[in-house]
């Protein structure tokens, strides 16, 4: 934990954090805007492998790369998994200084909370770990192996929880902050 919040602590300055996020969602607005649309004109209105939060099957899988061709399966491997390669590592940090920085104006850096700082950074792996097996997947076809579907569906619903876990955390944190900051100036209304 020492470590953790070390690291935390030392890059948590508002400038930082600030860029931080807005890089990082320039990146994922250029995914959902450019590089998974591109992939997904391929697919016959079937969602990609990461954009499905509750997970695939072999069959599914199959259908998927069946339906996005040569064409749409290179897209998919030169395109959308590059900038893939990039995000999470930009969501893991980003979001984990985000925590961070508004645990620390709770005066709860130094807290058992700070472990919620991890969550994020086990979306992101779980990212990269996906999109290994999405790469594996498409470099195989059409010889898909049912237990790297598995592994790659696992790691898909990882990091789709940890994430809905990490975006609960933050609105419950906001949501903190701001009935502190209320709560301190009626007080200084008050006097």
């Amino acid at each position: 934990m020492k470590r953790l919040t070390k690291f935390i602590e030392k890059n948590i300055s508002g400038k930082k954090v600030l860029g931080l996020f807005i890089v990082t969602n320039l990146v994922y607005t250029f995914m959902l805007t450019v590089t998974i649309p591109k992939t997904m004109a391929f697919s016959n209105e079937m969602k990609l492998l990461d954009m499905m939060p509750t997970g695939y099957d072999l069959n599914y899988v199959s259908e998927l790369f069946t339906s996005l061709g040569e064409n749409g399966r290179l897209t998919y491997l030169t395109n959308q998994i590059p900038v893939d390669m990039i995000y999470p590592l930009l969501f893991g940090l980003s979001y984990c200084l985000l925590l961070g920085y508004f645990l620390k104006k709770l005066n709860k850096l130094y807290s058992p909370y700070i472990y919620l700082c991890i969550i994020p950074v086990i979306a992101g792996i779980a990212d990269y770990l996906e999109n290994i097996g999405i790469i594996t997947l498409l470099k195989n076809y059409p010889e898909l192996k049912e237990t790297v579907v598995y592994s790659t569906n696992l790691f898909s619903v990882i990091k789709s929880i940890s994430t809905s876990i990490f975006f609960i955390a933050l609105i419950i944190i906001l949501l903190t902050l701001g009935i502190k900051v209320l709560n301190r100036k009626r007080s200084a209304n008050n006097v």
